[in-house]
């Protein structure tokens, strides 16, 4: 029996050791453990505090995003729209130019069907307006003032009698410049 006592108390001591240094090991690593779960507990928090930050900077700068977009797609159709007046106005100032140069004799003028001298007229009133800043500096107000006159009274223009400065060149001459030089700005 005491043999099988020595063995018994050689066993308990023997793991009484082993026991008494695991629970010791486990305890240290517990207080490592849960210093750590501090420290990332803080980590996450902080990094959670980032990613609400991050989320309403995004949500910001989508905002702009759409602001910017929709500002350029504006600016595309006010593009688009001006880009076909120009283009239908240099079509109309093309088609005034062309009747006008067929007509530029003073003598084929008195000829000239009164329906283009209104449509001459018409086109040059409707460009003037509708291009009234950009003509700015590219007319003269000499020019102007002849254009208005042409517009005015489109059939007597031609009939009334020139001054002295105009003595030398039919007034179709000057409607004539005044279209070409509008359909040159335009192009």
């Amino acid at each position: 029996d005491e043999e099988i006592y020595d063995k018994m108390a050689c066993w308990c001591q023997t793991n009484d050791k082993e026991k008494t240094t695991a629970i010791a090991d486990a305890q240290a690593r517990i207080e490592d453990l849960t210093t750590k779960i501090e420290g990332l507990t803080a980590v996450v928090a902080r990094l959670g505090t980032e990613i609400k930050n991050l989320e309403k900077e995004v949500a910001s700068n989508q905002g702009a995003l759409d602001k910017a977009t929709a500002i350029r797609e504006k600016q595309l159709a006010e593009f688009n729209a001006e880009e076909k007046d120009l283009l239908e106005s240099i079509s109309a100032l093309k088609s005034a130019v062309t009747v006008l140069s067929k007509h530029h004799s003073g003598a084929l003028l008195q000829t000239m069907p009164r329906s283009h001298l209104l449509s001459i007229a018409a086109t040059l009133q409707h460009e003037m307006q509708k291009h009234a800043s950009m003509l700015e500096g590219v007319l003269s107000l000499a020019e102007r003032r002849a254009a208005s006159a042409f517009v005015q009274a489109p059939a007597d223009y031609f009939d009334a009698a020139p001054t002295f400065k105009q003595s030398y060149a039919p007034q179709s001459g000057e409607i004539f410049g005044i279209l070409r030089q509008m359909k040159e700005t335009f192009e």
